[in-house]
C-alpha cells in the first residue's frame, strides 16, 4: 500500500485525488481522469461527468468509445457521453447516484434511463455507479500498473443524508468495480477535515469547545447543510 486515494462519486461529475503514504510525500493532488471527448479521441478531464450513455448497435463505428484499458467498449462514460446524451436523452443514464439514494424503485432493477423506449438497453442505478467507479480504478491501474488501486487505502464520499441502505449499495457498488476494501466517509466530514488541513494548527485558535461548523454543500443534484459540534 503507498497511496490513499480520494473519490467523490458525484450526482453530476466524479473527482479523484491521491497522496503517497511516505512521510513527507506532500499534499494530495488530483488526478486527471482519461476519458472519450470525441469518437475516437480520448483525452484526460480533471472530472469525470457521472453519465452513461447507451448508444444503438449502429450508432458510432468500430472503436469510436475505445479505451486505452478497453477495446472495443460499447458504451460510453464521462464527457463525450453527457454531450452525446443531450442530443438523444433516451439513451443517457444521469444522476444515478441519486436513483441510488431513492427507496421508490428497486434501486438493483435495470430502470434506466428512465421511461426509455423498450429497444434501449437499461441498467440499474447499481450498475450505473458501479461502471463510473470502475472507469476510475482502471484509469488509475492504467497510470500505476505497479499499483493497482485495489491494494491502496481508498476513501468513498458519501453524502449525510445517505441512509443505510444507499451506504451498503455504494459499498456494493465499489466491489462491482473491483474495490472490495474501502472507507465510506461522509462529504461534510471530508470538506471539515481538508479545511482543517489547510489551516494547520491555528484552527485550535479559531473553534472553542461548544462551536457549531456550518458545512454547506451545493452539489450538482442536491444541496446538503451539516451542522459540526466542537467538542474536547
Amino acid at each position: 500500500m503507498s497511496h490513499a486515494i480520494g473519490i467523490d462519486l458525484g450526482t453530476t461529475n466524479c473527482a479523484m485525488a491521491s497522496a503517497a503514504l511516505a512521510e513527507g510525500a506532500g499534499a494530495p493532488e488530483p488526478f486527471a481522469i482519461p476519458q472519450v471527448i470525441h469518437p475516437g479521441e480520448v483525452r484526460p478531464q480533471p472530472l469525470l461527468p457521472s453519465f452513461l450513455y447507451l448508444p444503438s448497435a449502429s450508432e458510432l463505428p468500430p472503436g469510436a468509445l475505445d479505451l486505452p484499458w478497453h477495446a472495443g467498449a460499447v458504451t460510453a462514460v464521462g464527457r463525450f457521453a453527457q454531450a452525446r446524451g443531450a442530443a438523444t436523452p433516451t439513451r443517457l443514464v444521469s444522476s444515478a447516484k441519486s436513483w441510488l439514494s431513492f427507496a421508490g424503485v428497486d434501486r438493483r432493477a435495470d430502470i434506466l434511463p428512465w421511461e426509455a423506449p423498450l429497444e434501449v438497453e437499461k441498467v440499474s442505478p447499481l450498475d450505473a455507479s458501479a461502471r463510473y467507479l470502475q472507469h476510475l480504478r482502471a484509469a488509475w491501474d492504467a497510470e500505476h500498473p505497479g499499483e493497482p488501486m485495489a491494494e491502496q487505502q481508498v476513501v468513498l464520499t458519501v453524502p449525510a443524508s445517505f441512509d443505510a441502505v444507499a451506504r451498503e449499495l455504494t459499498v456494493e457498488a465499489a466491489a462491482a468495480a473491483g474495490l472490495p476494501d474501502l472507507r465510506l466517509l461522509e462529504e461534510p466530514q471530508a470538506a471539515l477535515y481538508a479545511w482543517l488541513a489547510d489551516r494547520g494548527s491555528s484552527w485550535r485558535d479559531e473553534l472553542s469547545v461548544g462551536d457549531s461548523i456550518l458545512v454547506c454543500d451545493v452539489g450538482g443534484g442536491t444541496t446538503d447543510f451539516s451542522l459540526i459540534c466542537v467538542r474536547e
